[in-house]
């Protein structure tokens, strides 16, 4: 089993530094070389891929080995970086986001790859809890290395030796997928030795409207898309306009980077920690009733936060404790979410498993990503209170949503699975 977790966290930790790399890294170098904001917000586009990734998941699912696939994308991350490192940002900004962006393809699809191993690898209610811990956790740290660690380190190191460092590092990844003997389990040689029969039905990864109808044909399926889709709304505004509220009113840039960029994260990753230790123990239904219960508590505490406009000690010690302790459940909801997701996607076909994965993972990303869009404009135009009272709202329905779930649906259904004999 450690063998296994090793394995996919280190994967999703180079699969995060792309996200860091152009999160947090880009935005700050960019806009201290003298870039415009509107030219550095453009880099959002970078992010598209993994909205895309849905559609080529039937390719890496019927053609190759999962060992290709990964070995192919992870060496391509190591050459897009040697890429990088010959660009000044300076003055090739667009060949410097067009290396981005190919980083960015590469990783969707080492992201299919990955998925559809862990999914064949780890098997009962223990390991998939321990292994999605590694993923969402070994894709954080991958995320904080890049847009924390390295943004420390560039004003010393510069923009060339940092991306031969990250060049590095892909290559010594490549090099361990290469030999790993993790990828000659039982499961993944079954997958492979049906390989023959998956490249015989090649062409119905040229209809893809079958394999959508397979797809939604899987048990559990419609709960947990719609699932996907709101899970993180009320949350994803609240995490994202509350440090802009303390800004305007109760502590410096600085300040917030250190308090909701590194402490806070650093509670995100521990509950995300957490969720794998609690999967090993209790049923995931038990636990998500009663985690989105407390998210919605905690997002009542930090709504009433924004009555206080004057700066005091006393008011930036609880929005720090507020901060953590959103994105402490933050992390370990995440935790729950991707169990859940696999739980559903064990349940197709394996010649669509993949697919399935990462079409529930690209739902997820795209629900994030468009209400973090939508967030700003609805503070604009209502205010902080009023819009929080929208995120509220939404986080009380998702609760409500695993609430009924538990008792009459999906989740219902783990829970009688995992009961103790």
């Amino acid at each position: 089993m450690n063998d296994k977790l090793v394995f996919l966290g280190l994967l999703y930790f180079v699969q995060g530094i792309p996200y860091g790399l152009q999160s947090s890294l880009l935005p700050i170098y960019l806009r201290g070389a003298g870039h415009s904001l509107t030219r550095i917000g453009f880099t959002k586009i970078l992010y598209f891929p993994w909205v895309l990734k849905v559609f080529w998941a039937p390719f890496v699912d019927r053609f190759g080995t999962k060992r290709r696939w990964l070995v192919g994308t992870v060496s391509g991350l190591a050459l897009a970086c040697l890429s990088s490192a010959a660009l000044a940002p300076e003055a090739h900004i667009w060949g410097v986001a067009g290396t981005l962006l190919a980083m960015n393809c590469l990783a969707s699809v080492q992201d299919i790859a990955v998925d559809g191993v862990a999914v064949a690898l780890l098997k009962g209610r223990g390991e998939l809890g321990l292994g999605n811990t590694a993923q969402v956790v070994g894709y954080k740290a991958g995320s904080v290395f890049a847009g924390g660690g390295l943004l420390a380190v560039i004003d010393v190191a510069g923009w060339s030796w940092m991306f031969m460092l990250l060049t590095f590092v892909y290559a010594g990844v490549a090099l361990f997928v290469l030999g790993a003997p993790v990828l000659d389990d039982e499961n993944l040689r079954g997958q492979q030795a049906d390989g023959g029969r998956r490249g015989g039905q090649g062409a119905e990864a040229m209809r893809p409207w079958r394999v959508w109808r397979k797809m939604l044909a899987v048990p559990g399926t419609p709960w947990t898309v719609l699932y996907v889709l709101t899970y993180k709304l009320g949350e994803q505004g609240a995490v994202t306009m509350f440090p802009l509220f303390l800004l305007d009113h109760h502590m410096t840039a600085r300040e917030l980077g250190f308090w909701n960029g590194v402490i806070a994260m650093g509670f995100s990753i521990c509950g995300s920690s957490l969720g794998g230790v609690l999967l090993a123990q209790f049923s995931i239904g038990a636990l998500m009733r009663r985690v989105f219960v407390l998210r919605t508590v905690s997002m009542v505490f930090q709504s009433s936060l924004l009555t206080v406009l004057e700066p005091s000690a006393l008011m930036k010690g609880m929005a720090v404790l507020s901060m953590s302790v959103q994105h402490f459940l933050g992390g370990l909801i995440t935790t729950l979410t991707f169990t859940t997701m696999m739980h559903c996607t064990q349940r197709a076909e394996e010649s669509i498993q993949a697919t399935h994965y990462s079409f529930l993972a690209t739902l997820e990303v795209l629900g994030k990503l468009t209400f973090s869009a939508l967030a700003g404009g609805l503070v604009d135009w209502f205010g902080f209170q009023v819009a929080y009272l929208f995120f509220l709202t939404l986080s009380a329905g998702t609760a409500l949503h695993v609430w009924t779930a538990t008792f009459t649906g999906a989740l219902r259904e783990h829970q009688l699975k995992e009961q103790p004999k």
